[in-house]
């Protein structure tokens, strides 16, 4: 039977008048109707983004989109993302693909990738925080990923590419960027449409911002090195100035993140300054991009932030809220319950007005 007809008001009558019937069918109708109720929620919600909480996509599903990043494409923003779903095959690594409108309600697309060790890197091999762009001379989608071995020795990245924003991406290659180590890695796209990666190189104690090449299949050039030890950084350009933000590095714990600002890509990045209270160590999230929405009455720029669950990554939670930014000041205000308007960029965050 359909999940229409569970949801249908009629369903009462086939099963109201027999005790017998309704005792055997109560639980499966108990279990249906839930469904029922996830999709109203999906289609009938004040449309609230709520940082901490679940965040179920169209089919009821926990999002699974960590350390991920986010592109525009016309009106449709698409959330790639390790896909740690429980039930994963063991021995491949999965990136799922949402859309949305509204950056609140997002549909599941694909799981865009679902790989056996591309780069023979051995049992356990690591792929994570992978980050899509599109050229638009090429017209194809490029991912790239922070590819490793268990050990976290090769410190790579790899690079997929798709015809489709959802489609399947094929492994291209795997390399040390710069030639250097390269582990957390994050995306930056500036106001004129150039490409950038961002990667943390442990041994020389910082991370690197690198230009794309032409078809974005490689690193050009260095742009910076920024002489700090931290990972997970991502860029903005807001009203003149980049803002770059950071993790300190203590593996799945949070810790307090760090921001810099800079009048350009090439520094220099002085005075790293807290993002939110220390004591909170980011409200237990750990950075991985900012999101900036031009609205018709306003900027705003989201924080994107995991909360990781290392023993249940498949629970993995996500923290965005907007920042409070401007005139060379970043910073997170406490995780609420919030709204957007993405055709005005306008937000409203519960109990603040």
């Amino acid at each position: 039977m359909s999940d229409k007809v569970w949801c249908d008001p009629y369903f009462k009558h086939l099963v109201g008048y027999d005790k017998g019937v309704m005792n055997a069918w109560f639980p499966i109708l108990l279990s249906s109707l839930s469904i029922c109720a996830v999709a109203s929620a999906f289609t009938d919600s004040p449309k609230q983004i709520k940082p901490g909480e679940l965040w179920p996509d169209n089919r009821g599903k926990h999002v699974q989109a960590h350390g991920g990043g986010i592109i525009k494409l016309r009106d449709t923003w698409y959330w790639f993302g390790e896909d740690r779903t429980q039930d994963n095959a063991p021995d491949k690594r999965y990136v799922a693909c949402y859309s949305s409108k509204d950056l609140v309600t997002w549909r599941f697309r694909n799981q865009v990738l679902k790989t056996t060790d591309p780069a023979n890197l051995g049992p356990g091999f690591v792929l994570e925080r992978p980050k899509v762009y599109y050229n638009a001379k090429t017209r194809k989608y490029v991912m790239y990923v922070h590819l490793d071995d268990q050990s976290y020795r090769a410190a790579r990245v790899g690079v997929f590419t798709s015809n489709r924003v959802d489609g399947d991406y094929e492994f291209k290659t795997s390399f040390r960027p710069l030639d250097k180590e390269s582990r957390d890695i994050g995306q930056f796209i500036d106001d004129d449409g150039s490409a950038y990666l961002i990667f943390e190189s442990r041994p020389t104690g910082g991370f690197y911002i690198a230009k794309l090449s032409e078809d974005y299949l490689s690193v050009e050039k260095e742009v910076c090195f920024v002489h700090a030890p931290l990972e997970g950084g991502g860029l903005v350009h807001y009203e003149g100035l980049y803002y770059l933000i950071g993790s300190r590095m203590s593996g799945w714990a949070p810790n307090p993140n760090l921001y810099a600002t800079s009048k350009t890509l090439e520094g220099p990045w002085p005075d790293f300054k807290d993002i939110a209270p220390p004591k909170t160590n980011t409200y237990g999230s750990q950075s991985t991009m900012m999101v900036k929405v031009t609205g018709k009455k306003k900027t705003t720029v989201i924080f994107m932030g995991d909360i990781w669950h290392p023993q249940t990554q498949w629970d993995s939670r996500y923290l965005w809220m907007p920042l409070e930014i401007g005139d060379g000041k970043l910073w997170l205000p406490s995780p609420a319950p919030w709204t957007i308007d993405v055709r005005t960029g306008e937000t409203v965050v519960d109990g603040r007005g």
